[in-house]
């Protein structure tokens, strides 16, 4: 397999885990907001610490973007996904803290603060 195939096989992958993990969120925020405690919350909430410690033991780096890189992507922001960039540009910004977010709303829920 060529280089150029094995990076949009990578980009692919990468876009599908992407759009997995946003979906996660929404899940995760969704029950927060609303209470939800069925099993599309704790297959995202393991889908969510599962990439997190992904990226924790790769130095809050993305192991996929580094794939991308050795197939010859070019670096910027939306090099490594099938994404434009300003859907991934600030990712771990608006990402990180919605999933923070929704993790507050769902404790809260939980402990009975929130009703």
């Amino acid at each position: 397999m060529n280089d150029g195939r094995a990076l949009l096989i990578v980009r692919w992958i990468h876009t599908l885990i992407y759009i997995v993990m946003v979906a996660s969120i929404g899940v995760l925020l969704y029950a927060g907001i609303s209470g939800y405690s069925g099993l599309w919350l704790w297959i995202s909430l393991g889908l969510l610490a599962f990439e997190t410690g992904v990226f924790i033991g790769n130095g809050m780096k993305c192991p996929l973007t580094a794939l991308a890189v050795r197939y010859g992507a070019e670096k910027g922001f939306a090099f490594d996904t099938l994404l434009p960039e300003g859907f991934t540009r600030y990712t771990f910004r608006v990402f990180g803290t919605l999933m923070i977010a929704g993790l507050i709303l769902l404790v809260l829920r939980w402990t009975g603060a929130l009703g």
